[in-house]
């Protein structure tokens, strides 16, 4: 499944808009084809999303589900990521009055809602719920079947969570895409899920099977493709991540692309954890990925910067001290295009 190309949708996305949990639904305002007519953010409700978000997309802020009602939507997203991925109390009102005015729910929480008795007794003929975090069926422990893969394998990671490791993918299979190359962006997390209509979203996996899992949909396209552009998750340097390390013996990467938001020096939220100089970061991660030779040499080729929250004169600057400190090239593909970081992936 995928967001409907064919349907009007809604992302509920309260405390989202400026808030710190909201990447799932700006993610799908700045990359999905989907018709979206409506955000729903009663903190910003009337405001113009472009000048609160910087998305070049004209969608109305509205306050509930009801408000939304006019631009008649027929889907309803939950946009929200929050820490635990539990339905916030405040949601409820707006799920059921969705579910009750004949819209779809597709829903990238932990919390499984197509099962619930109380919420199908809403659903009338051809209304779906669809929880996008579920295991995949089959799977089994990796084994580094990936390493034989002719394709480049290109794995984004970060000095953090929600910095930018799914969106700088993205533009690095777009830009691979408009340069002739055979490019699949394979999806290991809810939005991603959404957005591409395949993949994996990894943290609903047991963590056994959570390499394996990346492993299965590797190799699903990893022969019929030139480069796989694979979705990172998490971080080493985030105390609660558990996501990186299926990733990299899953998907056996041939290249690393590190991703960093400029200036960060702590984990967010989490003061007395470091972010280390960038190049003992690189270290780091080049040195588990390989696992001290065990599975070959993976260089991290790149660093992708995210400035969003610098003007374009301090972003620029940024991005030369990063090149400056690593020694490698560097940009943030949101904002200037990837072609600098496939350049860097192309020549390794």
């Amino acid at each position: 499944m995928r967001l409907p190309l064919n349907q009007k949708v809604a992302i509920l996305l309260h405390e989202g808009c400026n808030g710190t949990h909201g990447k799932t639904g700006l993610a799908i305002l700045r990359y999905s084809e989907a018709p979206i007519v409506a955000v729903i953010d009663r903190e910003s409700a009337g405001k113009s999303l472009s000048e609160i978000t910087g998305l070049k997309r004209d969608v109305p802020i509205v306050a509930s589900v009801a408000a939304a009602l006019e631009y008649k939507p027929e889907v309803l997203v939950i946009g929200i990521a929050p820490k635990g991925g539990a339905v916030p109390d405040d949601y409820w009102l707006d799920i059921k009055n969705a579910l009750e005015a004949g819209m779809s729910l597709v829903n990238g929480l932990h919390t499984p809602l197509a099962n619930m008795p109380e919420l199908n007794a809403l659903l009338k003929p051809g209304q779906l719920i669809w929880d996008v975090r579920k295991e995949p069926p089959n799977l089994e422990v990796a084994e580094a079947k990936a390493r034989s893969l002719p394709c480049r394998r290109v794995l984004t990671v970060g000095t953090d969570m929600a910095i930018g490791k799914m969106s700088t993918s993205l533009e690095l299979h777009w830009a691979s895409r408009l340069r002739g190359w055979r490019s699949k962006f394979i999806a290991t997390g809810q939005t991603g899920v959404m957005l591409e209509g395949d993949g994996v979203a990894l943290d609903a996996v047991r963590v056994d099977f959570a390499a394996g899992a990346v492993e299965q949909a590797v190799l699903r396209y990893g022969k019929n493709y030139d480069i796989l552009h694979i979705e990172g998750q998490g971080s080493l340097l985030h105390p609660g991540s558990t996501a990186t390390l299926p990733l990299l013996r899953g998907s056996q990467p041939t290249q690393l692309v590190l991703v960093h938001r400029a200036g960060q020096s702590h984990v967010r939220n989490y003061p007395y954890v470091p972010i280390p100089p960038l190049p003992k970061v690189i270290q780091l991660y080049e040195t588990v990925a390989s696992a001290g030779g065990a599975f070959g040499t993976v260089p991290v080729v790149a660093v992708a910067l995210n400035t969003a929250h610098l003007d374009e004169i301090a972003a620029k600057e940024a991005i030369a001290q990063t090149t400056a400190e690593t020694g490698l090239p560097c940009t943030d593909a949101v904002r200037f295009g990837a072609g600098v970081l496939l350049d860097a992936v192309l020549k390794s």
